[in-house]
């Protein structure tokens, strides 16, 4: 019987999501990695060379899924940060990747995919602004750094705030920007 390369690949970067999310880079087994795959340390080695390849490519994975899934609509920028915290409400992974990332690696340059995803996301964000579709009174990349916040705060909350998780916050941080718009 002929194995799908292609199959495995996925099972391995699915799995591996979940390590890293769970303990970083540092605190992640290969062979867990492998065992949760079905598949073997050797098929890591061999699709992703190593343990940090196997990590930048769940990485790019994350921002691959957060750019595709949430696109930017600077006509609607509450609606764009409530889909965005709804999706890391969905996929708590994304939001743990991202911090073992600036943890582990925040010598590094940024991932090519996510710095050109934040560039043009300021750039849309100031022509709306020159345009007067939103308002001039943060800077545009401040003003995507403050929605990204407000659609990160559910995830980024200790348990002690468990009894404000309720299942209005996406209406909450799309208010939220609403208000920080100044509408």
């Amino acid at each position: 019987m002929q194995r799908d390369a292609e199959a495995t690949r996925k099972r391995l970067l699915e799995a591996a999501i979940k390590e890293f999310a769970a303990y970083g880079i540092a605190g992640a087994r290969v062979d867990r990695i492998a065992a949760a795959a079905d598949s073997n340390k050797a098929q890591i080695y061999h699709y992703y060379g190593s343990k940090d390849q196997l990590f930048d490519a769940a990485f790019e994975a994350i921002v691959t899924q957060v750019v595709t899934q949430t696109p930017l609509d600077v006509h609607d920028l509450p609606g764009y940060a409530a889909r965005l915290a709804a999706l890391y409400d969905e996929h708590p992974e994304i939001m743990r990747m991202s911090d073992w990332q600036r943890l582990e690696r925040s010598g590094d340059a940024p991932v090519p995919l996510a710095a050109a995803s934040v560039q043009s996301k300021i750039d849309e964000i100031a022509r709306a602004q020159a345009e007067g579709i939103l308002p001039g009174h943060y800077p545009a990349g401040v003003l995507l750094v403050l929605i990204l916040q407000l659609a990160a705060t559910w995830v980024s909350i200790g348990p002690e705030f468990a009894a404000a998780k309720d299942s209005e916050r996406g209406a909450y941080v799309a208010d939220a920007v609403h208000r920080l718009l100044g509408r």
